[in-house]
Parts: structure tokens; C-alpha cells; sequence
């Protein structure tokens, strides 16, 4: 009656062990670590980095604890010392051999700090939770986006192609001008203006077009789609949150928080950062693309053998340090640039990036390739006014407004280049509404705070249950700490900001998850005082006891999932820990304390009583 099949133990064992083992990491302190990240968007950490920087520390004489390759959107690599002291030491010999120039910076080297779980844990995917700003210290911005200037450069670049456009059909027009969210194109007669709609309509899904009579003739009246609108302003969200992040990327910052908030704004949380003005610098500065040709000519080889630069010209260098000589001429600029999008050629399979321009883009890509057939053309991305050469493929036909890029490229890479091409520059300008730093001595009391709290309630929970339920008040704190444990270990795994909310969110669900075993052990005790055999009364009361359980939990899991829908900031964050406890403290309440009780009395067929506290009989 009460014993568990052998698979049933194995899963729980199962559990707990992967449960110990994904929130051992959170015992070890945190340790000076150094911080390797790119510095620039055409560079990137791959993992064959991790032997050049031991070979560095080793050359330097400098005993290194540990190596470790962070993959994600924004790789990097930790370098764990033993002090401050070897810290300081290990930046200086690394940004002297990984930037050989001061002033063109390959790598950002960072101070950091990282925990000091041993290797073993490491490998097997197991890191602490992830601290928040409130506990870690750094730097707090919410940032508007203006969404008006999306629109209006939208709507510029359609004023512009249109013009272009009737100009290469030969439609007469009186002008085409911005007229607040429309553009109108006026006509003599209603004909012409029927035969431009069209023309411009092919191809535009995004515009509505309506003619209409004025006294001075007929206008033709493009306006914007609702959901064109909407679209084009979720895009500049998202594309300055891909803009940001690689900026971010070069502080050196462990776990940056890069999201939106709302419609129209985007917050950044930087833990462990200090330096507001160095990071203000890096979030607000620009990057711009050109795309030039590439002098091929026998004098340009020459100059180039020889380390001079011709007259006209400019020396960029290609991935891997290729230098490159280009002319000075730009052909079209990042302006012209409003898409690339890395696909698959129809014909070959393989992957390429396609890139679409606006039509003065066009028009002047059009002429510059038709008699540059064969020749190569330069993409050089600007920062720091240093520019460096993305990709120079070979023109291969006539390009017009939307052409591809091809080569050796993995489906990754052509990722990777699409978005350094549209990623340069923020889609809609930003300002900084509001600033926040927090020091890390105030996040080291939090972090204490939040931790004695969370004792110090188990603890009174431990005495309370075991002085009133006895032995089954033992069992219900062994299956509290094991829900702990699932609780800690799972956040772990699934490197969930935890902030000081969450810590709370933590307590929170220490309360609510003994009160499912208060709930069992009241009716194991109702069973006894009705005359129930122990043995059917352990039964009888996990059986009616789970129905309630359940229904209670989801009640409040749904409340929960409410609060992660439409709550944001660290109300999302005490909804995260809270819905994951609901569900660990079910696990833990039902099946691990079943499984102690049936282990201490499952195997006893004469149980004449149960230590379960005084069972208070009716008179």
C-alpha cells in the first residue's frame, strides 16, 4: 500500500543529484577574474582565443586559476587569478599582446569578478545564478526612442524614390513633397495621376494611395499602413537593441540586461560597471558604413608591396589583417542602406546576404557597377573613425536597388555580416530619461540581507514542524529543503537574473511550499482521529490531500503567470521565482515526502501508531 516501485526512487534520486549539482556552484565565493570582449563589431571571439591567452599569461609568468569561453550573442573569455594584485598584472600583459596599437583596440580587456566553482562544475554546464543589479552594483539607463524619426525617415526615403521612380517612367509630375505623415505627388489631370498609383503601388504593400482633386489639380496621397507603422517601429526597437548590445559588449560587463519596456523605450542595466561617463560614451557613439571600390591597378599593387598609399586612395585591412587599397570615393553610405538580410541563393543553395538601397543609393550603385564590371567593392564599417573592411566581394552584373553578396560563407557568417551592415547606427535616436548607479557595497548588504532572511525563515519553519508534527514534521523539512534545492539549482541552470524581488519571491515560496505538508499531515492526522489503520491513513491523506494541493497551487500559479505577462522590471523578476516554486514545492511536498515516509514505514505491516504529534480525538 505504501511503497514506492524502484523507478519512482530513482527519479528522485535522479533529482536531487542534478539538483546539488547545478546549485553547488552558488557556495563559492566570487574571485578576481580578467575579461576579454570584443572591441569592435568586425571582430570576434572564437574559441581558438582561449590557447592564445594562456600562451600570453604564460610567456608573462603569470599562474592563471582557470580559462573559460562564455558562448552567446555576445562571446567572451574569463580568466580566473588567485588575488588583485596578479588581477592587475594579468590586464597589462594581456592588453599589450592583444592590442599591439593603443590607439585601434581589437579587445576590451575588463576587470571582473567570476565564482570560483571548481572545473569539473564548469564543464558540466553548471554556473551560479546570475545577480542583478540591485545585488551586484552598476549602472541603470531607460532610454526614450524617438519613434517619430523612424517614420519620418521612412517617409523621406519614399519622397525621394518616388521622384526617382516617375523620373525613370517618364510620368509628368508638379512635385512630390512631405505633407506631414503623407506624401503627395501633384498631377494636371486625373489620368496621370491613376497611371503613377500603378507604378508606385507595385511593390509598396505597406502604403495606402488615394487620389484627390484640389483647385490646383490632382494629388496622389501615399500614407503609411497601421500595421506598417507598428512594424517599422518594433524594427527600430529591436534594431537598437542590437545595436546597443554590441556597444555593450565592449565595458566588459558579465550579464548585461539590454530589453524593452513598453512601446517605446529600452532599459539597460549594466552590473558591475562604475564609470557612467565611459559607459554613456560607449552607448551613444556612432558607427557608419561606406561602400568604395578597391583600386586594382598595377600602380595600387605596387604601393601596396611597398607599404605606401597612392594619391586618391585610402588602406583599410580585411579580416584576418588583408590590407586592401581603396579609393576615397564613396559610392553609397549606410543612409542608403534600409535592409540586409542574410538568405540562400535559389540556384547554388549556398548562403549570401541580400542588401537593398534606397533609389539615390541606387541610381548611383547602378552607374558605379556598370562600368566596374569585375572589380571588387569595399563594405568598410566606421568606429572610432578607424574604418575596417567587412567583406570586398567581386561585382559580377549591372546591381540596382537590391543585389546579394556571395562567397565562402557559412549560413552563421552571412548572419553575422547582414547584421554589421544594418547594425552600425541606431534605427531612431535615444536619450537618457533616467540614470541610476548603485554601489557595490550596498549590493553585498542586499545580497546578506536577502540570505538571513531566507535562513532564518527556514529555520522557524524547522522547529515549528518538527515540534508539532514530530517525525512527519522532520520529513516536511526535508522535502522544503529539497524544493530549495530545485528552486536554487533550476535558476542556476537557467541563468535567471535573480534580484533582490526574487530573494524575496524565494521566502515566498518557502512558506507556501510547507503549507502543502501542513495540509497532508492534517489529513494523515483527520484519518487517525476517524479511525483509519496508520497504514491507510499515510495513504488516504497524500491521496485527498493532492487534489487540494493542486487546485490551491494553480490558483496561485495563475496569479503568478499574470504578474509575468504584464508585470515588467522586478516584478517580472519576483514572477519568475515565484511560478518556478509554485511548481518545484508540488514536487517536493508530494512525491519527495511520500517517498521518506513510505521508506521509514512502507516495509511495516504491524504499525500500531504514528509520529505525527498529538492526535486531538473529538470528546
Amino acid at each position: 500500500m505504501n511503497r514506492y516501485p524502484l523507478w519512482k526512487y530513482v527519479i528522485i534520486g535522479v533529482a536531487l543529484l542534478a539538483g546539488l549539482l547545478f546549485a553547488l556552484p552558488n557556495l563559492f565565493p566570487s574571485v578576481p577574474a580578467v575579461q576579454i570582449a570584443s572591441a569592435k563589431a568586425t571582430v570576434k571571439i572564437e574559441p581558438s582565443i582561449v590557447t592564445q591567452v594562456k600562451d600570453i599569461l604564460t610567456k608573462a609568468g603569470i599562474q592563471e586559476q582557470g580559462i573559460f569561453y562564455q558562448e552567446g550573442a555576445s562571446p567572451s573569455v574569463r580568466v580566473r587569478v588567485a588575488s588583485d594584485d596578479v588581477q592587475l598584472k594579468a590586464k597589462d600583459a594581456l592588453v599589450s599582446a592583444l592590442n599591439p596599437d593603443p590607439n585601434d583596440e581589437s579587445y576590451v580587456v575588463a576587470l571582473n569578478r567570476v565564482s570560483s566553482s571548481p572545473a569539473w562544475l564548469t564543464a558540466l554546464g553548471a554556473r551560479p545564478m546570475s545577480l542583478g543589479l540591485d545585488l551586484q552594483g552598476g549602472i541603470h539607463f531607460l532610454m526614450q526612442v524617438d519613434m517619430s524619426a523612424a517614420i519620418n525617415k521612412r517617409l523621406d526615403s519614399l519622397t525621394t524614390d518616388f521622384r526617382s521612380t516617375l523620373r525613370d517612367k517618364t510620368i509628368r509630375s508638379n512635385g512630390v513633397e512631405r505633407n506631414g505623415q503623407e506624401v503627395d505627388i501633384a498631377f494636371n489631370d486625373a489620368e496621370t495621376a491613376g497611371a503613377a498609383m500603378k507604378v508606385l503601388a507595385d511593390g509598396e504593400a505597406d502604403l495606402d494611395f488615394k487620389v484627390r482633386q484640389e483647385a490646383s489639380g490632382y494629388v496622389l496621397a501615399a500614407t503609411l499602413k497601421p500595421s506598417a507603422a507598428t512594424q517599422l517601429q518594433s524594427n527600430a526597437i529591436q534594431q537598437n537593441i542590437t545595436t546597443l548590445r554590441n556597444r555593450v559588449n565592449q565595458l566588459g560587463t558579465s550579464e548585461p540586461v539590454i530589453q524593452p519596456q513598453g512601446a517605446d523605450r529600452i532599459v539597460v542595466e549594466l552590473p558591475g560597471v562604475q564609470d557612467a561617463t565611459r559607459a554613456k560614451e560607449i552607448i551613444g557613439r556612432t558607427a557608419t558604413l561606406e561602400a568604395r571600390l578597391v583600386d586594382s591597378s598595377p600602380e595600387a599593387m605596387t604601393a601596396l608591396a611597398t607599404s605606401s598609399v597612392p594619391f586618391g586612395d585610402d588602406r583599410f585591412t580585411e579580416r584576418g589583417g588583408i590590407p586592401l587599397l581603396v579609393k576615397k570615393q564613396v559610392v553609397f553610405s549606410g543612409d542608403d542602406l534600409t535592409d540586409a538580410q542574410a538568405s540562400f541563393d535559389p540556384q547554388t543553395q549556398q548562403p549570401i546576404v541580400m542588401l537593398t538601397l534606397g533609389a539615390k543609393g541606387a541610381r548611383t550603385v547602378r552607374e558605379v557597377s556598370r562600368a566596374n564590371i569585375h572589380k571588387r567593392m569595399a563594405l568598410i564599417l566606421f568606429e572610432k573613425n578607424k574604418g575596417e573592411i567587412i567583406t570586398a566581394p567581386e561585382i559580377q552584373s549591372e546591381l540596382g536597388q537590391r543585389f546579394q553578396i556571395s562567397g565562402t560563407m557559412t549560413p552563421s557568417e552571412a548572419t553575422d555580416e547582414a547584421l554589421l551592415l544594418r547594425a552600425g547606427a541606431l534605427a531612431a535616436p535615444m536619450d537618457i530619461i533616467e540614470e541610476r548607479s548603485i554601489g557595490p557595497s550596498l549590493g553585498k548588504d542586499n545580497i546578506e540581507r536577502g540570505f538571513l532572511s531566507v535562513v532564518y525563515g527556514f529555520l522557524a519553519i524547522t522547529v515549528f514542524m518538527v515540534i508539532y508534527y514530530m517525525l512527519f514534521g522532520l520529513v516536511s523539512v526535508v522535502s522544503l529543503g529539497s524544493n530549495l534545492l530545485f528552486l536554487i539549482a533550476i535558476l542556476s541552470a537557467l541563468q535567471a537574473t535573480v534580484t533582490l524581488p526574487g530573494i524575496a519571491a524565494i521566502a515566498l515560496a518557502l512558506g507556501m511550499a510547507i503549507d502543502s505538508n501542513v495540509l497532508i499531515n492534517e489529513r494523515i492526522r483527520e484519518e487517525l482521529r476517524n479511525g483509519s489503520t496508520p497504514q491507510a491513513a499515510i495513504a488516504a491523506g497524500y491521496e485527498r490531500a493532492f487534489g487540494t494541493i493542486l487546485d490551491s497551487n494553480i490558483t496561485t500559479l495563475i496569479a503568478g503567470l499574470a504578474l509575468l505577462a504584464f508585470g515588467s522590471g522586478p516584478i517580472r523578476g519576483f514572477a519568475i521565482v515565484h511560478c518556478i516554486g509554485i511548481v518545484t514545492s508540488i514536487f517536493s511536498s508530494v512525491f519527495v515526502s511520500r517517498g521518506i515516509v513510505n521508506l521509514i514505514y512502507g516495509r511495516r505491516r504491524k504499525l500500531s501508531s504514528l509520529a505525527i504529534g498529538q492526535v486531538w480525538k473529538p470528546a
